[in-house]
């Protein structure tokens, strides 16, 4: 069963980035370009923001029994196939994990101008997220387990963020 106090407290972790994000993204996109401060506390609120959303999606998927997720992304195909996301939100989750994981192993370069954007629309996925995580998942939109697994082979299929597959994040990262 999943502890809903649990669900509660990442949601209000989440909700409390999502301000201090919302406070940065007022700010005219040459006057971000110049300020390495507000870009970090960005960057952190942002980091922090998608981890919570992570951690509700691994709270529910293993209080619920659904499955081992073998990567991040995959936890939100996961929650899909169980009815608790659409299709759309879940490819914007998976989205925020790559953008997530550029932040966290500095994979590549971030484009400064591309985080301004996220902080002024992509951000607000987040938001759908966590009412669609509040709602009750409907049982009706469950996908058999067999076809879950082979959406997840598809995705792994040459799966590309910023023009990097994910091995080659993999080998940046490295060096």
């Amino acid at each position: 069963m999943v502890d809903r106090e649990i669900i509660l407290a990442k949601a209000g972790a989440l909700q409390k980035h999502l301000r201090r994000i919302e406070a940065k993204a007022g700010i005219e996109l040459t006057a971000f370009l110049k300020d390495p401060d507000s870009q970090d506390v960005a960057l952190f609120n942002v980091q922090m923001a998608i981890q919570n959303c992570i951690d509700i999606a691994a709270h529910i998927i293993s209080d619920h029994g659904l499955g081992v997720p073998g990567s991040y992304n995959e936890m939100f195909y996961i929650l899909e196939a169980n009815g608790y996301l659409n299709q759309e939100l879940t490819e914007k989750m998976v989205k925020a994990i790559g953008f997530r994981n550029l932040i966290v192993h500095e994979y590549a370069t971030l484009e400064i101008d591309r985080l301004h954007h996220i902080l002024n629309k992509d951000i607000l996925d987040l938001n759908e997220y966590i009412k669609a995580i509040l709602q009750p998942a409907d049982s009706s939109k469950k996908t058999p387990v067999r076809d879950v697994i082979d959406q997840l082979k598809r995705f792994r299929r040459g799966r590309r963020l910023e023009e990097l597959s994910i091995r080659d994040m993999i080998e940046e990262g490295r060096r």
